[in-house]
């Protein structure tokens, strides 16, 4: 059985102290879902905000949570570092998302059904090869000559628009949990900060 799931790379929020998050190692893949605990969707919500607030250029510091918040809500643009992850049960090969690649780029896949080749990053760099029918991927090689000799991941091409319209719906569950957590500890911006993560993760249609 082929599970996929929408993951979120880990960061370090060992000292975060605007709200409860779980304390994790960082370069770590949590999957996102409707299925979240409240704590793991601050924590969430808590690497997002870091991570961008990384990449955005100028800003201080925030005074409290809400402004934390409020910043990822007005945010230009959000990256989301991840992807998909893909878990063959038979074999129990898992194939995660290397450095460098991002959630908000899942819709690429749905390129894949008419015959492109993806990126999955590096360190590890997965191994993306069509095969017909399906798509194979192993957890690294993609620089080798040849592929590895143990098993891939294997996936149907045919099957993707259902398997990517089930990660649409736990990107959907996710951005739920999302509205949820932020309503019960800051209103004023939960509602912005649900809409802006929706259009960074392209959860649509």
């Amino acid at each position: 059985m082929l599970i996929v799931s929408p993951v979120l790379e880990t960061t370090d929020v060992g000292e975060f102290g605007f709200w409860p998050v779980v304390g994790v190692a960082s370069c770590r893949f949590v999957p996102v879902s409707g299925g979240m605990s409240g704590l793991w969707v601050g924590s969430a919500v808590a690497m997002l905000a870091g991570y961008n607030a990384r990449v955005d250029d100028g800003e201080g510091v925030p005074g409290d949570g809400e402004a934390l918040v409020r910043r990822l809500a007005e945010a230009e643009t959000v990256l989301a570092p991840g992807g998909l992850r893909f878990h063959d049960t038979a074999t129990g090969v898992t194939v995660e998302p290397g450095c460098c690649c991002g959630l908000e780029d899942w819709r690429e896949w749905y390129d894949v059904i008419d015959g492109e080749t993806l990126w999955l990053g590096h360190d590890p760099a997965p191994r993306f090869e069509h095969g017909g029918d399906v798509v194979r991927l192993w957890p690294d090689g993609r620089d080798a000559a040849e592929a590895p000799e143990g098993p891939a991941v294997e996936v149907v091409v045919a099957e993707l628009p259902a398997v990517l319209r089930g990660v649409q719906e736990e990107l959907r569950g996710f951005l739920r949990g999302v509205g949820e957590w932020a309503g019960s500890r800051f209103p004023g911006v939960g509602e912005g900060l649900v809409a802006r993560l929706g259009e960074g993760l392209v959860v649509r249609g």
